[in-house]
């Protein structure tokens, strides 16, 4: 199997204290701006940030046409190929926006990655609110950090209050965020003070991995 392209961002200085792998969400490319917005942040924390996009945005990517995401074996096995081809899962974290997160913790206890992160997870679709996708979650055993607005539209906090989730989990809330983490004007909130929290939070995890 040919190699699956990554974009990589390494600190500048010294050498990166370690590595994360994202993934985008449905329909966005590996360099969306909201990626480019959490690469080059992390990359700025001394945390090495790998990117790379699945087979059916990579097909979007050479012809312009949109489709469906690959079915979930698919996806699941994208993941498994880009960590096999990274190599050494125990020292890295996996994670990413929306899907692509979700899709990530599907398969982190089964990779051996040494944590997860999911930035905005989807725990049901927009208007669908019965139609969880918390399953796996109840018993997901690797150290996960989920990052969620508090009124996401795909999983609310007092939503989630009543979700049953492994102890290995732990959600950190931005407040007054959308999926992509952004404020209304009203709340007083600002989307770079979400986006700052949201890297924030997202590298302390990862540090307190390799302790």
């Amino acid at each position: 199997m040919a190699d699956i392209p990554l974009l990589i961002n390494t600190p500048e200085k010294g050498k990166p204290l370690l590595s994360i792998v994202l993934a985008p969400g449905a329909g966005a490319l590996m360099d969306s701006s909201f990626m480019e917005e959490m690469a080059r942040a992390l990359s700025a924390e001394s945390i090495q940030v790998i990117r790379f996009e699945f087979p059916y945005m990579r097909e979007f990517r050479k012809t312009g046409r949109r489709s469906a995401p690959d079915a979930p074996d698919v996806l699941q096995s994208c993941w498994a190929d880009v960590v096999d081809q990274i190599g050494w899962p125990s020292q890295l974290v996996i994670g990413g926006k929306s899907m692509g997160g979700r899709i990530a913790s599907m398969v982190a206890d089964r990779l051996g990655v040494k944590g997860l992160v999911c930035l905005g997870y989807p725990f049901h679709p927009a208007g669908r609110p019965a139609a969880l996708r918390v399953a796996h979650l109840k018993e997901l055993q690797t150290p996960t950090l989920i990052l969620q607005g508090t009124r996401d539209t795909l999983g609310t906090r007092e939503e989630i209050a009543g979700y049953t989730l492994s102890q290995a989990i732990r959600v950190a809330y931005l407040e007054d965020g959308d999926h992509s983490f952004k404020p209304r004007k009203s709340s007083g909130r600002t989307y770079d003070q979400n986006m700052t929290e949201a890297v924030r939070e997202t590298a302390q995890f990862c540090r307190s991995l390799f302790r």
